[in-house]
């Protein structure tokens, strides 16, 4: 009973509404839906929100483990703290998180306008501003994922190492890194599903200009309230399908890495 209520719920849950994502997209024809994707609107959305989310993880990476190795190796005042702040994109609501961003690093913002001034860097109203959301949303995937495994890293590798003449950065490169590369993998998989389809935090950082600054959730929106259903089911099949084949291609990934490893 318990295996026919849990294939019920998944049914319920998942099956059914990607079932109905995937079959209303043809109401155009297959034709139809190939011009649809094929528009420049639409491919320069989808390039914005898979890239900037495929860089978004690759930044959250090795900022989510250099917090998790200070939180980890390091006692200071103030640790538990930042340990907990990490979680803040967790429980902040997203549009909170988009209009903080947005206060920053507009052009007048606390940090926009000195690295504007001093720099010429325009975050907000750019695809770099899309960035810099996407990796408030994806960091604390990235070090919550490294965390644990740091955490049961035995220090005994490090000493032998050191024992053997390696310097403190050969004995990160050579023998924490390997160790903790598949959790790494697992934090950028798990990063970039989060950020590709980001909305809320995005809206009012990106600036929203088509060709520019959109991405392909807003497009999706875009047509919906144009009453183009079968439009926006066919930009969110083609998020679905590029998401599920960067996703299949982390999972072998990882699992190499962990024979490897073993």
């Amino acid at each position: 009973m318990s295996l026919g209520l849990a294939l019920i719920w998944l049914g319920l849950i998942v099956i059914i509404p990607l079932g109905a994502l995937a079959l209303k997209p043809w109401e155009l024809g297959p034709g139809g839906v190939v011009e649809v994707l094929l528009e420049g609107r639409t491919l320069a959305a989808l390039r914005l929100s898979f890239g900037a989310a495929l860089l978004a993880a690759g930044l959250a990476v090795p900022l989510g483990l250099l917090f998790a190795w200070v939180v980890v190796r390091y006692r200071f005042p103030g640790r538990r703290l930042l340990d907990a702040a990490v979680d803040l994109p967790f429980a902040l609501p997203t549009a909170v998180a988009g209009l903080a961003l947005t206060a920053l690093f507009a052009p007048n913002g606390w940090l926009g306008a000195p690295l504007e001034a001093w720099f010429g860097w325009k975050v907000a109203f750019t695809p770099a501003g899309i960035v810099v959301a996407l990796v408030f949303v994806a960091l604390p995937f990235a070090a919550r994922t490294v965390e644990p495994v740091l955490r049961d890293l035995p220090p005994d590798m490090e000493e032998a190492a050191a024992t053997l003449g390696a310097t403190r950065a050969q004995a990160l490169w050579r023998v924490v890194l390997p160790s903790l590369l598949p959790a790494m993998v697992t934090g950028f998989a798990l990063g970039f599903a989060r950020a590709v389809g980001e909305y809320g935090s995005v809206i009012f950082i990106a600036g929203n200009m088509p060709m520019v600054s959109e991405i392909a959730p807003l497009l999706i929106l875009v047509k919906l309230e144009q009453f183009d259903y079968a439009a926006a089911a066919a930009v969110g099949l083609a998020m679905l399908l590029l998401s599920f084949v960067i996703l299949l291609a982390l999972n072998l990934l990882q699992r190499r890495l962990r024979r490897a490893a073993a």
